[in-house]
């Protein structure tokens, strides 16, 4: 982990009293968080509090209604469609379950950023493929089909398409969802190994405790549109906190509520038979 007086720790991604509604309901409001350049931050919290939509945010596939969010230095809502562009060009993404274009080859689906945004010419691209493939140890897999792919291996072709543009930013999108143990294994170690050896800035959004603790510098525990805590995960563990405490233990009765806000029951059933 980076030290406080280390000279990369800086804020890359910043969020400040982020407001964000969808359908008159606030999925943050007041939201604070700082992505820490060259470290792995991951954002957790239950089902439904907006982890993902943060990520929309930091994008700039949607816009705040209030609030800032700023990606060194520039706040990604007054970036006009070119400099955006730009913007995203610096950023990887591993989309949940990886997102693999299933009619192309492992090769042409980590070549596919690079035709798309680049000129470079076969010669060239090839050794970058392969290198991003080696990388993630499937080199040998260039010429299968998604199809072919087990689901942890397929994850890490998604991976190595995400490197490929080598993006200061990394984000990881839910990248544990489905994997078995060992694939889970191979993924955490990929994640702290790609972001220290490549010096990224990753952004990890999962709810998989136990694989963060071994990942993260530091975590985000986002409940009811705001942080309510943070720090790393053995400090997150250690805070005397009702709603901190039901989340990283996993407990099913605590302050988060099982029940999505409704009318009263009975009288919802009452009312249904008038």
């Amino acid at each position: 982990m980076q030290s406080e007086t280390s000279p990369a720790v800086g804020s890359l991604v910043r969020l400040r009293g982020v407001r964000y509604v969808i359908g008159g309901r606030a999925i943050f409001d007041g939201l604070d968080v700082d992505i820490r350049r060259g470290e792995v931050t991951a954002v957790m919290g239950p089902s439904g509090t907006g982890k993902t939509t943060m990520l929309r945010l930091i994008t700039g596939l949607v816009t705040a209604e209030r609030g800032e969010v700023l990606v060194d230095g520039e706040e990604v809502s007054r970036l006009g469609r070119s400099d955006l562009y730009r913007l995203r060009r610096r950023m990887g993404m591993l989309f949940q379950n990886g997102a693999l274009l299933t009619d192309l080859s492992v090769y042409e689906n980590v070549a596919f950023p690079l035709r798309e945004h680049t000129r470079l010419p076969e010669r060239l691209i090839r050794p970058i493929v392969l290198a991003k493939l080696h990388a993630v140890g499937l080199r040998g897999a260039e010429s299968l089909l998604p199809a072919e792919l087990s689901g942890g291996m397929g994850r890490r072709v998604a991976l190595a398409r995400a490197i490929v543009m080598d993006p200061e930013i990394l984000i990881y999108d839910e990248p544990f969802v489905g994997l078995d143990p060992i694939s889970m294994g191979v993924v955490v170690r990929l994640i702290r190994e790609l972001n220290d050896t490549l010096g990224l800035t990753s952004i990890v959004v999962s709810h998989d405790v136990h694989e963060i603790a071994a990942v993260a510098d530091r975590a985000y525990l986002l409940s009811g549109g705001k942080v309510v805590a943070t720090g790393s995960p053995s400090e997150l563990n250690a805070l005397d906190s009702a709603e901190v405490r039901q989340f990283m233990q996993g407990l099913p009765d605590g302050p988060v509520p099982f029940h999505y806000p409704a009318p009263d029951y009975a009288a919802q059933l009452f009312g249904a038979r008038r």
